[in-house]
């Protein structure tokens, strides 16, 4: 299942609420009224969008023949927070943003989760690629080998799975062409521990 937007979500959301009360799907019109949406082709487009990423299902010659495709997880999503780009590679500047993303339930973690997109490759051994997004689970603490976000000497942030070694930490590349990082540890910060990748095609 492909990530939606809040837009989508919220439709998608009120097609099903409207097809469980009323057994069938709204038109075209009464979901641009619901959503203050007066081009018709505006609708159809986010039909079609979320037709697209396998949500639903409709018959191209019919009004109301929008059908709510069951998803394995349940189909909830979570609006959690965009927060910038990750370097997986050469560290670079964090930056917030304030865009969300919707992320399927099942990766979502126990405490406050965010979301980052990756920038660069040093994480391809790990299927994390430029581009994708990783769901960070707010938590200083960690263990050997986890995946973490870094903050290395207050202002550089990076993507590496981390190791303590000899006293120093260890920030490991998933990239044979790519160096670790050995640093201090008064130098590094963990800023969360990732708990999962997503990816849009």
């Amino acid at each position: 299942m492909q990530p939606l937007t809040k837009r989508q979500r919220e439709i998608l959301d009120y097609l099903s609420e409207f097809i469980q009360q009323h057994g069938y799907a709204p038109s075209l019109e009464e979901i641009g009224r619901r959503f203050g949406l007066s081009s018709l082709a505006t609708v159809h487009k986010h039909l079609t969008n979320l037709q697209d990423k396998g949500f639903i299902r409709r018959a191209w010659n019919r009004s109301r023949s929008v059908e709510m495709v069951p998803t394995r997880i349940g189909g909830r999503s979570i609006e959690l927070p965009l927060l910038g780009f990750v370097a997986a590679g050469a560290p670079i500047e964090a930056i917030a943003g304030s865009e969300t993303i919707a992320v399927p339930e099942d990766l979502v973690g126990k405490r406050d989760t965010y979301v980052l997109r990756v920038r660069g490759d040093s994480m391809i051994d790990e299927q994390i690629r430029d581009g994708d997004y990783v769901i960070i689970e707010d938590r200083k603490t960690v263990d050997n080998g986890e995946m973490v976000i870094a903050l290395v000497r207050g202002s550089d942030v990076t993507l590496k799975k981390f190791y303590r070694d000899n006293g120093r930490i260890r920030l490991q590349p998933a990239n044979p062409a790519m160096q670790p990082l050995l640093i201090e540890p008064e130098h590094v910060q963990v800023q969360g521990v990732v708990i999962g990748v997503m990816r849009k095609y």
